[in-house]
C-alpha cells in the first residue's frame, strides 16, 4: 500500500512515517518544513518539499504519483495563536485540507486518516467526552479542524470517501530511548515549556489557576506519542477493512491538572521551577477528558505508555538532549 504523510516532518507525523516503514508500507512525506524538520523524516521513506495551500502543486503531485491511502498531519495546532490569527488556521488547516480532500476524490484514493482534535467538542457539558457530544469549539483552532470533519461527511456521502477522523486530546512524549521528540515551532504545549524553563532556570507561566477545578488548573487527558501512532495503524486496518465514515477519540479517560502535570516534571527533573501564575488564555477549555470506549471495543486500541510518568520521563530524556534544537 502506498500512503502520502502530510506534516511528515513534524512531531506526530515522524513518529507515524517510521511505524508505517516498520509496517513495510511505501511512505511518501510531503511537508512545507515551515514548522517541521527534515532531519526527522525518516530516510527510507520519499521526502517532497510543497505546500498544501499550493493547488498547481498537488495537482502536480498526484498526477506525478498515486496513492492508496492520505494520513494528514499537516495542521497548526496552536488555540492561542489562532485567536491571535483565526485567518491563518482556517487558509491552513481548512483550505489545505479541503486541496487534498478534492485530489483525493478526483484521483481514486478512497482512504482518507484526519488528524482531528478533542478542541472540537468546546467546554463539555459531561465528562469523559464521548464521540457524540455535542461540538462546540471555544477557539478558531477547534472550528478550523471540525470544519474539515464536516467536509469529509459531504465528500464521504457525494464521492464515497472512505474515512478516520481521530480526535486527539493531548499528544505528548517521546521515543522510549528518547532519541526523538517533541519539537514544536512555536511550542505552546505545559510539558515541552516547563521542561525547557526547568533546564534553562527560566521563568514558566502557567495560565489561570481560578477554574472550576479541585486546584484551580485546567485537566487535560494525555496521550503519549507513541500509543498515539499505534491508534493510526488500526485506523488504516480498519479502513482496508471496512468502508465507512468513522470517529474516535483518543485519549486515556484519565485527566491531570496543569499543577499535576508541573510537580511531575519536578519529581523526574529534580528540578524546581519558577512558576508566575497569569491569566487565562482566551479559548482555554475546563476540562478535556476522554471517553474511549469506543475506539477500545471497536478497533482495539489500548494506550501502554500514557500514564503521565512515562510521558515526562522520556519528553525530559529528549529534551535535556537537545536543548540546543529549543532555543
Amino acid at each position: 500500500m502506498k500512503i502520502l504523510v502530510t506534516g511528515g516532518a513534524g512531531y506526530i507525523g515522524s513518529f507515524m512515517v517510521r511505524r508505517l516503514l516498520e509496517k513495510k508500507y511505501d511512505i511518501t512525506v510531503l511537508d512545507n518544513l515551515e514548522r517541521g524538520n527534515q532531519q526527522a523524516v525518516d530516510n527510507r521513506a520519499v521526502f517532497v518539499k510543497g505546500d498544501i495551500l499550493d493547488d498547481r502543486f498537488i495537482k502536480s503531485l498526484f498526477k506525478d504519483d498515486s496513492f492508496d491511502c492520505i494520513l494528514h498531519f499537516a495542521g497548526y495546532i496552536s488555540m492561542e495563536e489562532s485567536i491571535k490569527d483565526p485567518g491563518l488556521y482556517f487558509r491552513n488547516n481548512t483550505y489545505g485540507a479541503l486541496n487534498l480532500i478534492e485530489s483525493s476524490v478526483k484521483n481514486g484514493v478512497k482512504k482518507f486518516i484526519f488528524s482531528s482534535t478533542a478542541g472540537v467538542y468546546g467546554n463539555p457539558i459531561k465528562t469523559p467526552i464521548p464521540e457524540d457530544h455535542p461540538t462546540n469549539p471555544t477557539n478558531p483552532y477547534g472550528e478550523s479542524k471540525l470544519m474539515v470533519e464536516k467536509i469529509l461527511l459531504w465528500y464521504s456521502k457525494i464521492f464515497g470517501l472512505n474515512f478516520v477522523s481521530l480526535r486527539y486530546f493531548n499528544a505528548a512524549g517521546a521515543s522510549l530511548d528518547g532519541s526523538v521528540g517533541e519539537n514544536h515551532i512555536p511550542e505552546s504545549h505545559i510539558i515541552p515549556l516547563a521542561i525547557r524553563a526547568a533546564l534553562q532556570n527560566s521563568e514558566f507561566n502557567l495560565y489561570g489557576d481560578d477554574y472550576k477545578t479541585p486546584d484551580g488548573t485546567c485537566i487535560r487527558d494525555y496521550i503519549h506519542v507513541i500509543d498515539l501512532v499505534g491508534a493510526h495503524i488500526l485506523a488504516l486496518e480498519k479502513l482496508q477493512n471496512d468502508k465507512g465514515q468513522y470517529f474516535y477519540n483518543v485519549g486515556t479517560g484519565e485527566g491531570y491538572s496543569n499543577k499535576e502535570v508541573l510537580e511531575m516534571i519536578k519529581k523526574i527533573s529534580k528540578k524546581d521551577l519558577k512558576i508566575k501564575i497569569t491569566k487565562r488564555r482566551p479559548g482555554d477549555a475546563e476540562i478535556l477528558i476522554a471517553d474511549p470506549t469506543k475506539i477500545g471495543k471497536e478497533l482495539g486500541f489500548s494506550p501502554k505508555y500514557s500514564d503521565l510518568e512515562t510521558i515526562v520521563k522520556t519528553a525530559w530524556e529528549w529534551h535535556k538532549n537537545n536543548l540546543k534544537f529549543k532555543i
